[in-house]
């Protein structure tokens, strides 16, 4: 579904990625950890192209995305993305916010859109909330309202970047249970996230990136319980003691 071979990306001077490689299969969970600053968000972006790489290759699901002449359109219709500040309409209703995008990209008929949306308000447990505005909800309900926007395109990948990372701590469950019944699905999901609780009960493997590589990767009781990587370890140790 997702391939990278040899990916590099700079910011100027600053070289953000560092010769990545990483191969994604279909319907596979994989989280991505790491400290601030290691290249997590940026490799997510590249996966749908809202940033370009510098070098080397880059395939999803199908779409060879160094190709300038790619559809970046169809391609992010099937590669939807949940960022960390939930970018919902605010003067729009959560239904609203929800069948717009399958209406004005991908021409499904309203009815259609709405039928669907519901079902994925429900989902994710605010159907309650349709006619309601993104101030009305919570950051977590917000958050949920956002992932169910992602359903609603359809998508064979889903990437969420750090997507609890702007919520209160009491909210930061509810968001973390829904995605943990979305890996039942059979769709492929990237996560970038600090929550290691989540990784170890829903990941199929573990990348951990430090300094725009990949430093180490695995299933995640392997990677939590026996990592022999010292910088692993030393993330580890600070992270999972608070």
């Amino acid at each position: 579904m997702i391939h990278m071979e040899n990916v590099n990306k700079y910011f100027g001077d600053h070289h953000v990625l560092q010769n990545v490689s990483l191969d994604i299969e279909e319907g596979e969970k994989v989280v991505i950890i790491g400290p601030s600053g290691s290249g997590k968000s940026t490799l997510i972006r590249c996966m749908n192209r809202l940033e370009d790489i510098s070098s080397g290759t880059a395939r999803v699901n199908g779409f060879d995305l160094t190709d300038k002449k790619v559809p970046i359109l169809k391609v992010r219709q099937k590669v939807a993305m949940v960022f960390q500040n939930f970018n919902l309409y605010s003067h729009k209703t959560i239904l609203e916010n929800v069948i717009l995008a399958p209406i004005n990209v991908l021409k499904v008929k309203k009815e259609d859109a709405i039928k669907t949306g519901m079902e994925y308000l429900k989902k994710v447990g605010i159907e309650d909330k349709a006619n309601a505005y993104p101030s009305q909800l919570s950051g977590g309900q917000q958050q949920r309202v956002a992932i169910a926007r992602a359903l609603n395109m359809h998508p064979e990948v889903i990437l969420f970047d750090e997507p609890t990372s702007a919520l209160d701590p009491e909210t930061i469950q509810e968001v973390l249970d829904v995605m943990t019944k979305l890996s039942e699905l059979n769709i492929t999901m990237v996560v970038v996230t600090h929550e290691m609780g989540f990784a170890r009960r829903v990941a199929d493997r573990v990348i951990f990136m430090d300094q725009g590589t990949i430093v180490e990767q695995g299933p995640p009781e392997e990677f939590f319980t026996q990592t022999q990587n010292q910088r692993a370890k030393d993330f580890l140790s600070k992270i999972i003691a608070h």
